[in-house]
C-alpha cells in the first residue's frame, strides 16, 4: 500500500503497513524534500510510548544522519507539542515525531513538523506524498548507523523538557495554580504526557494525583488512548470519590486534553474550547480572531459576536486550523477532538498547555467547571453535542459516500436544512447555529457522524437520522 498522510501524517499498523523499512522510506522522502528545497537544517526527531517508537525514532534519525542532515534526537518519549516547540526554539528546519496520537495499541505513525512546528499545511502534505512516493518506488534509503551519526556529530541526543516547560510558565501563571488550593486528578492514559501535568501544578497549596503516568504501550483498559468519557472510568470515578476540583486527561501524545468537572461529568470537547475562549476573551482580557473546525460548537460564533472578534471555520484538522491561525495572528484555535492551540505557542495542539489554561480559568475567575459551563450558557444558550464512530467494511466505503453525496433532505430533527457545507464531509446546517456532520475519519477506518443541538433529544434525533441517511 502507498504511504499516505491523513489528517495529521502517516499512521499504519505495526508489522503490517508501519514497519522498519516503510519508516525509513518515509524518512528518505522527507530528506529528498528538505534537500530540494535546499535546507539543510537540522532535524529535531521525537517518540511517543507506543511499541518500539523509540527504535523507528532511531531508524529515522539514521535516514536523516545518511543523508547528511544534522538530528536532535529526544532522549525520552516526548509529548508532541513539546517536539514540535523545539522546532521553533531550537531553529531546526523540521520536525518529525513517532507517534499514532490517539490510535489503538496496535499501531503507529509518522508525523511531519514543518520550521513553524505545527502540522504541516496540504501543501506540503502533497509535496511530501510525492517525495515519499518516490523513495518507494526506489526502494532504498540512505542510512548511516546510530554510533557513526552520533561519533561524527550528526545525530545529537536532547532533553526537550527544559525550553518547552520555560515557555508554559511564561503562558500560565503556575504560581497562581499552585497556591489555589485545588486538588486535581490527571490521568495522563499510558502516553508520553506522563509526568507533566501533575509535577507543573503540584506544590504550595495544590495537590495533583496522576493515574496512568506510567509507559505501557499496550494501553490497558481502553480501546484507544483518546481522552473521551469509556476510556476515563477510572478518571471520573477517582474525581467523585476524592473530592477532587478537576480531572483533566491527556491522549497517547498529550497533543489532545479531556475535562471532567468536580462532580464527575465528563465535559465534552466543544464546552471545553468555548471555556478556554471565554478564558482568553473574558478572564485574560486578550482580543484576536479565533479559529474552529467545522466540527467545533457554534457557541464560538456567538462568544465572537458578543466580544467583538472574527471566527474562521476550516475543515477538520490543525493542516488547516495552523495555517489560518499564522495567518490571522488568532488568538486560538480548536476541534472537536480535543485539541487547541494559543497564540504565544505553536500552532498546533497542546493537550499539557490546555490543562494548565483550564486550571489558570478556574483559579482567575473563582468558580468551578459546572459554575463555568453555567455561565457559558449564560452567554450562549444551551448547546448539546453528540458523535457516533461507526466502523464499516472498507468494499462498501464508496457506496456510503454515495449516498450521501446524492441525498438533499429538507429537514433534520424537524429543523429546516439552511445550507450544506461540503468542505470536509457533509454538514447540513439547521437554524440557530446547530448542525448535524457526516464524514469518514481522515486517520482510521471509520465513519465519523456529529450533532449540536439545543438539547439531547435533538442531538439523538440529528445522530439516530444522519445514520439512517447514511445507511450503517
Amino acid at each position: 500500500m502507498p504511504i499516505k498522510f491523513g489528517t495529521d501524517g502517516w499512521r499504519g499498523v505495526i508489522a503490517e503497513d508501519f514497519t522498519f523499512d516503510n519508516v525509513r522510506l518515509c524518512a528518505q522522502g522527507t530528506a529528498d524534500m528538505l534537500s530540494a528545497n535546499g535546507d539543510d537544517r537540522s532535524v529535531v526527531v521525537g517518540y511517543d510510548t507506543r511499541f518500539g517508537s523509540e527504535r523507528f525514532a532511531v531508524a529515522v534519525a539514521e535516514v536523516f544522519a545518511g543523508n547528511g542532515l544534522g538530528v536532535l534526537l529526544a532522549d525520552r518519549p516526548t509529548p508532541t507539542p513539546a517536539i514540535g516547540f523545539n522546532v521553533v526554539a531550537r531553529g531546526a528546519g523540521s520536525g518529525v515525531v513517532i507517534t499514532a496520537s490517539h490510535n489503538p495499541p496496535e499501531w503507529n505513525g509518522y508525523k511531519f513538523k514543518p520550521d513553524y512546528g505545527g502540522s504541516a499545511s496540504p501543501e506540503i502534505v502533497a509535496e511530501l506524498e510525492g517525495y515519499v512516493g518516490n523513495a518507494e518506488r526506489l526502494g532504498h534509503s540512505k542510512v548511516t548507523a546510530l554510533a557513526e551519526g552520533v561519533k561524527s556529530g550528526l545525530v545529537e541526543y536532547f532533553n526537550p523538557e527544559p525550553l518547552y516547560l520555560e515557555n508554559l510558565g511564561r503562558l500560565v501563571d503556575l504560581d497562581r495554580i499552585r497556591r489555589a488550593g485545588l486538588r486535581i486528578v490527571v490521568d495522563s492514559m499510558h502516553g508520553s504526557g506522563g509526568g507533566y501535568l501533575a509535577k507543573l501544578v503540584s506544590g504550595g497549596t495544590t495537590s495533583a494525583v496522576e493515574l496512568r503516568g506510567e509507559r505501557n504501550p499496550s494501553f490497558p483498559g481502553m480501546a484507544q488512548p483518546e481522552p473521551l468519557p469509556q476510556n476515563l472510568a477510572g478518571l471520573i470515578a477517582e474525581v467523585a470519590e476524592s473530592n477532587a476540583d478537576v480531572g483533566l486527561a491527556t491522549d497517547g501524545d498529550a497533543d489532545r486534553l479531556g475535562v471532567v468537572d468536580e462532580s464527575g461529568r465528563f465535559v465534552t470537547t466543544l464546552e471545553a474550547f468555548a471555556l478556554l475562549c471565554y478564558y482568553q476573551l473574558e478572564v485574560l482580557g486578550n482580543r484576536g480572531p479565533l479559529v474552529r473546525s467545522i466540527t467545533m460548537t457554534s457557541m464560538i460564533d456567538k462568544l465572537g459576536k458578543a466580544y467583538g472578534v472574527p471566527v474562521f471555520d476550516t475543515p477538520v484538522g490543525f493542516k488547516y486550523l495552523g495555517p489560518v491561525m499564522m495567518r490571522e495572528d488568532a488568538l486560538t484555535a480548536g476541534e472537536e477532538s480535543g485539541g487547541y492551540a494559543f497564540r504565544g505557542n505553536i500552532p498546533e495542539r497542546d493537550g499539557i498547555l490546555s490543562g494548565l489554561m483550564i486550571l489558570d480559568l478556574m483559579v482567575g475567575a473563582g468558580k468551578t467547571v459546572s459554575e463555568l459551563l453555567s455561565v457559558l450558557r449564560d452567554r450562549a444558550g444551551p448547546h448539546y453535542y453528540d458523535r457516533l464512530d461507526l466502523h464499516f467494511d472498507a468494499a462498501e466505503r464508496e457506496a456510503i459516500a454515495q449516498r450521501v453525496a446524492s441525498a438533499r433532505p429538507l429537514q433534520f430533527a424537524g429543523r429546516r436544512v439552511e445550507d450544506i457545507d461540503t468542505r470536509d464531509g457533509y454538514r447540513f446546517i439547521l437554524p440557530e447555529g446547530f448542525w448535524t456532520l457526516i464524514r469518514f475519519s481522515g486517520t482510521e477506518p471509520l465513519l465519523r457522524i456529529y450533532a449540536e443541538g439545543d438539547s439531547p433529544n435533538m442531538v439523538r434525533a440529528l445522530l439516530s437520522e444522519a445514520r439512517s441517511l447514511a445507511g450503517v
